[in-house]
């Protein structure tokens, strides 16, 4: 059903009231504004991706515990949840090493083509690739799935959310949990030592 005329809270209330595909539209309509405002404050793709979740997880939680009053506008109040996750980044996070965890692979390679465009590197690459996909092929299929589609096929949660049957919010919570286990994978087999030393 389109709610292109609804209003935020209208969308909020149905939402609430089991229509998922109200919380969809609420996301579409906001996420880019959003996603830019994480982004022009990280400078990190990646990083900008991973705080975007957590913001929308921390909306859908916080709406269904009915913690949510219309005192100002809908996106004013996610704007705040951003602006206070982006906070929490730089108090927890070393400021040298903030674009350290990417596990982008695009990005990855692009970064690594650019320091040094010689074979040795291209092979490093390659390299990198399998091993990152073998890495992958590891997560709990539901994770998988989800974080091939929003890497390597590029599609937004509500595309994820509609191709594989699940509510946005399962969506975001998969994606969130492939990219720490990923990390952990990605820690646990050094792949990157020798490329991304710690500055």
């Amino acid at each position: 059903m389109a709610y292109g005329n609804a209003s935020d809270q209208q969308l909020i209330e149905k939402y609430l009231a089991g229509d998922e595909s109200a919380f969809a539209c609420l996301l579409a309509r906001h996420e880019r504004k959003v996603y830019h405002f994480i982004y022009s404050k990280l400078k990190d793709e990646e990083l900008a991706n991973d705080v975007f979740q957590d913001v929308f997880i921390k909306v859908i939680n916080t709406l269904k515990l009915g913690k949510y009053n219309d005192e100002g506008k809908f996106i004013n109040w996610v704007m705040r949840i951003a602006h206070n996750y982006i906070i929490d980044h730089f108090r927890k996070a070393n400021r040298n090493q903030i674009i350290n965890e990417s596990i982008d692979q695009k990005l990855t390679l692009k970064r690594i083509k650019s320091n040094v465009p010689s074979m040795e590197m291209n092979m490093i690459s390659e390299q990198t690739e399998t091993d990152l996909k073998k890495l992958i092929s590891l997560l709990p299929e539901e994770q998988r799935i989800v974080l091939e589609m929003r890497i390597y096929n590029e599609l937004s949660f509500k595309e994820i959310a509609d191709k594989t049957f699940v509510s946005i919010n399962t969506a975001l919570g998969r994606m969130r949990y492939a990219l720490i286990n990923l990390r952990k994978l990605i820690k646990k087999h050094q792949i990157q030592i020798e490329l991304f030393p710690d500055e």
